[in-house]
């Protein structure tokens, strides 16, 4: 018999939504391993969850042994009325629409509460919504399906035991968003070939079968490659019999790219003024070449100073945490790479705030109100974050706010680039920046700081810090490669 879990929403929607991956997986595709990111989510998750455990004093343990026999435990608890029920095992077979298929949960917790019982799972996440986590709620909707199934009542109550320690209620709707998305799943497994699901850059760099995907993609000149073609337009060209950069370009102009439509949310929308920038962006992928649009904008001094940050999403840390502060001098007279860091100690958050501070202050004393330079608004956004929370002394986070220099939008508005993606680690191969570390990202450096927090060896510490440093100087040194690249085209 066929089967459906609760870990199939999450193949589903994570890292981000995706039917190919749920048929990929079925048909036995083996993806790549977990890279230190992922393990490093797992074991926090694992913690969290033993932690939460913990504070129950009487529990009944089914995480080990088979199904049938953790399933049959589960009743057997369940009718005795046990306190607390930990990996409970609740299957049953439903009817969907090609035949029966056994539907299995295994939820953390059982809490028994007013005769009956509470399912509750724990959860790292923070932000238990359905624009945050669709997979969490619908995973808890079905589990709530399945003890109803079985018990033949509905459970107390639906909660997550979120990562801010907070206890969060889920609404009960009987299951029938879990099983809608089921039903479909279901379809997407007994597909008689691959369903299509378009590329994206941030949409597939994440996942395990990106190595599956992309490169076919590329070699199929797939439209979806192009950027600003999302996921919805590129459904929608599929649907017109249009799959590649060419066909596109042979189908449509600026105007007539404008007037199509495509799904945008729960209603029907024109491309409208994107029209003229993804005409560009194609005609730049088709012919392997930059199309300048205008010539960059970028304010000439002698120096700049390159700005970029290393931080912790709240998921890893009780704070949305700036690790490392990195900014480096460029141009006529350069400095050393001057990184400030968290410390480990309570205050180690606020000495890397202030450890930053000190160093802008160094670089205004001596270059006046020299560019900050950056790629994207991470820069800014933590520079207003960490001012909320610490204070701005003497002004001087106001001062590099205001010097802020944004590459991003200014490549983005200049040069139609060959390219899939305007991120940095793309936009620098494009230019010639070439790293010593190899093809490793934020992720893996997020991963290296959990590691130095957790070890106990001070050598070993520094060893990983050591990386991370050398990471983040590289990050620099690529955005200074990118600015050098633009100014050259400034004429």
């Amino acid at each position: 018999m066929n089967r459906l879990t609760a870990s199939d929403f999450y193949t589903f929607f994570s890292p981000s939504k995706c039917e190919l991956r749920v048929y990929l997986k079925h048909i036995g595709k083996t993806g790549a391993p977990p890279g230190p990111y992922e393990e490093v989510l797992f074991r926090l998750g694992k913690r969290h969850e033993a932690a939460h455990l913990a504070t129950f004093p009487e529990y009944i343990d089914l995480s080990k042994g088979h199904l049938e026999e953790r399933e049959k435990k589960t009743r057997e608890a369940v009718e005795l009325g046990a306190p607390l029920i930990y990996q409970a095992v609740l299957r049953t077979t439903h009817k969907l629409h090609d035949g029966e298929y056994e539907i299995l949960g295994e939820p953390d917790f059982l809490i028994r509460h007013q005769n009956s019982y509470i399912v509750r799972d724990s959860k790292i996440s923070r932000r238990i919504t359905e624009s945050d986590h669709p997979e969490i709620l619908r995973q808890l909707e079905i589990y709530g399906w399945l003890y109803e199934r079985l018990i033949g009542e509905s459970p107390v109550g639906l909660e997550v035991h979120a990562g801010t320690g907070e206890i969060i209620k889920i609404p009960y709707d009987g299951g029938s968003a879990a099983l809608q998305v089921l039903e479909h799943l279901a379809r997407l497994k007994i597909a008689a070939s691959e369903p299509y699901s378009p590329v994206g850059w941030s949409k597939c760099v994440g996942c395990p079968f990106y190595g599956h995907c992309w490169p076919r993609a590329e070699a199929n000149r797939d439209v979806a490659l192009i950027h600003g073609v999302d996921q919805n337009l590129a459904a929608a060209l599929k649907e017109q019999g249009i799959t590649t950069v060419e066909e596109f370009l042979g189908n449509f102009d600026e105007e007539s790219l404008a007037e199509f439509q495509r799904p945008w949310g729960s209603r029907i929308q024109r491309v409208g003024k994107k029209a003229l920038s993804i005409i560009r962006m194609a005609r730049a992928m088709s012919e392997g070449k930059e199309i300048m649009i205008q010539l960059p904008l970028i304010p000439d001094y002698p120096n700049y100073v390159m700005f970029d940050l290393e931080g912790l999403p709240p998921q890893l840390d009780e704070l949305e945490k700036i690790y490392l502060w990195g900014i480096q001098v460029f141009g006529e007279d350069p400095s050393e790479f001057m990184p400030a860091t968290a410390g480990f100690r309570e205050e180690g958050d606020r000495e890397g705030w202030e450890g930053f501070l000190n160093n802008a202050v160094a670089i205004f004393n001596r270059h006046g109100n020299i560019p900050f330079v950056h790629w994207h608004h991470y820069e800014r956004v933590k520079i207003d974050l960490y001012r909320e929370r610490y204070g701005d002394r003497n002004g001087i986070a106001e001062r590099v706010k205001n010097n802020l220099l944004d590459l991003l939008p200014i490549t983005q508005v200049s040069i139609a680039l060959p390219l899939p993606s305007y991120s940095l680690k793309v936009v620098e191969k494009y230019v010639g920046y070439k790293r010593t570390l190899g093809e490793v990202a934020g992720d893996w450096a997020m991963a290296k700081y959990i590691e130095a927090i957790e070890s106990e060896d001070p050598d070993q510490r520094d060893k990983v810090m050591a990386e991370i440093l050398k990471y983040n100087q590289e990050d620099l040194e690529a955005t200074w490669a990118v600015l050098n690249w633009l100014k050259s085209k400034s004429g």
